[in-house]
């Protein structure tokens, strides 16, 4: 299992992450990275934190596990979740803890 912390998201904001939909790609733009509050605990393998990514698509994507990839990053599982919709599209988090 791969470990994603903070600072591997951090030097991405404003980059796009090709997410796989249904047998295509999509564009998602990292538009916030940020840590949650949280208290110090022994065997904590990361610090939790939030990321929100905004896809302008019309048509809202479920929550589920979706493979990403960054050029920089490289590929990936992440989970994301549909929060909000504004008028570019939709935001979706993903939180790690």
């Amino acid at each position: 299992m791969q470990f994603l912390r903070l600072d591997q998201f951090a030097a991405h904001l404003n980059e796009t992450f090709m997410v796989e939909i249904d047998q295509m790609r999509a564009p998602f733009v990292l538009v916030e990275a940020r840590p949650l509050p949280y208290q110090p605990m022994p065997g904590l393998v990361r610090e939790p934190f939030s990321l929100l990514f905004r896809n302008e698509s019309a048509i809202v994507f479920p929550q589920r596990t979706y493979n990403m990839q960054n050029d920089r990053m490289g590929e990936f599982g992440i989970f994301l979740v549909p929060i909000a919709r504004d008028k570019d599209g939709f935001i979706y988090q993903a939180v790690f803890n």
